[in-house]
């Protein structure tokens, strides 16, 4: 082996992104500039990779709370709404729900136990099952968790979200009443008028609660889908994937961007001479060991990328060449005898075949999307751009 280092996510600097930058000229210019600073050497297939949120800050792609309501209203009625599987977040859905709330005269908020969607806990599994609650068919009223769980507060924010979530939606003007259940079609007990806020079950939701009789059934994902004078929105998804921006409004996920990534490759295939990948990524799919929450609060990890990111690796497990295959070599003789098999691989699929086995079976964009999420973090790191080399080199590549 001639190079020691392998694969490496770096952070990469940028400009405050404003509504109307130009995203080409910024990212490309980023990665220019690190280049020179930092002596960083382009190879092709590096992998450049975007932040959603400049994205979608660049498209302008903001709704406010009374953009919201009014198109709750127009699609749910205004009266008594159920809204049902939010997940537990103040940057994520509180503003949203303040927007629903000024939308409706009666919320039936139902939230899933013991934890949401994303792994935010209301009751730990063991103090669950000491009081004998069966969360596949017990339907408690807030009265009923009070009695057995009193107010519990998440590990990490130290918010007891049904109180914050029910006072919320007082102080926005309506009523509210909170269940807890699992079953999405128990909310039809209590009314016909259905907003559901799951992200990766929300088609289930949605059939089930069609077909067991509800009357005006609404994902996240068809509140603003289209735009309301004027305001942002995103045709695929929605609300979902949206982030706080101010006490009034939230940054949609950005819409289609495929032609940004495909520009931007062209543009470094121009001022580099190699041909790298480009991808947007939102949030990655990780879960804390100690919150026990999977990040993944978007409907996807990348909604944009260029084509040498799909698929998945294809790779071989070297510890079971060295412990099964080669077991009798060492020093040279192992390293030299790895190596001539990684170089037989053609280019079809390892499933199934033992010396893959225990090698990621995800999305390359899922995988990806991970690393850069975790590489910039989410608060003043500063780094909206992630540039990785050596994603795609095996223990062949010099």
């Amino acid at each position: 082996m001639s190079r020691m280092i392998g694969t490496v996510s770096m952070g990469l600097r940028a400009p405050i992104i404003r509504e109307g930058d130009n995203l080409v000229e910024i990212v490309t210019g980023s990665v220019l500039e690190a280049m020179k600073e930092d002596g960083l050497t382009p190879r092709d297939r590096d992998i450049v990779a975007m932040t959603e949120a400049i994205v979608a800050r660049a498209q302008g792609n903001y709704v406010t709370v009374e953009n919201i309501a009014q198109d709750v209203k127009e699609k749910l009625g205004g009266e008594t709404v159920g809204v049902i599987f939010p997940i537990l977040s103040r940057n994520r859905f509180a503003i949203c729900l303040r927007g629903i709330a000024m939308g409706c005269k009666k919320i039936v908020l139902m939230l899933s136990y013991p934890a949401d969607e994303v792994g935010n806990h209301l009751i730990d599994w063991d103090l669950m099952e000491q009081h004998g609650v069966d969360p596949y068919k017990d339907v408690l009223s807030e009265e009923k968790y009070r009695a057995l769980f009193g107010y519990i507060k998440h590990t990490f924010t130290g918010v007891d979200y049904v109180e914050y979530y029910s006072q919320l939606i007082k102080e926005c003007g309506a009523e509210v009443e909170v269940i807890f259940a699992n079953d999405p079609r128990t909310i039809l007990q209590y009314t016909k008028n259905v907003l559901h806020c799951d992200i990766h079950t929300r088609a289930r939701t949605n059939r089930l609660l069609k077909k067991a009789g509800g009357e005006r059934v609404f994902g996240l994902d068809e509140i603003m889908n289209a735009p309301i004078n004027g305001s942002g929105y995103n045709e695929k998804y929605g609300l979902l994937g949206s982030n706080k921006s101010t006490e009034d409004a939230v940054k949609l996920f950005p819409r289609s961007c495929q032609d940004l990534v495909e520009s931007i490759q062209d543009r470094l295939l121009k001022e580099t001479g190699k041909h790298m990948e480009v991808m947007v990524y939102g949030d990655g799919a990780f879960k804390d060991p100690v919150g026990k929450i999977w990040e993944l609060a978007d409907p996807v990890v990348s909604p944009a990328y260029t084509p040498g990111l799909e698929g998945t690796p294809n790779e071989l497990k070297l510890k079971y060449l060295a412990d099964n295959d080669f077991a009798a070599l060492s020093g040279e003789a192992l390293r030299d005898a790895i190596k001539h098999k990684i170089r037989e691989k053609d280019g079809s699929s390892l499933v199934g075949n033992m010396a893959a086995q225990g090698t990621t079976p995800r999305r390359l964009t899922d995988l990806i999307g991970s690393l850069c999420d975790l590489t910039s973090g989410s608060g003043d790191k500063g780094t909206p751009i992630v540039y990785i080399q050596g994603y795609f080199d095996n223990y062949t590549t010099d």
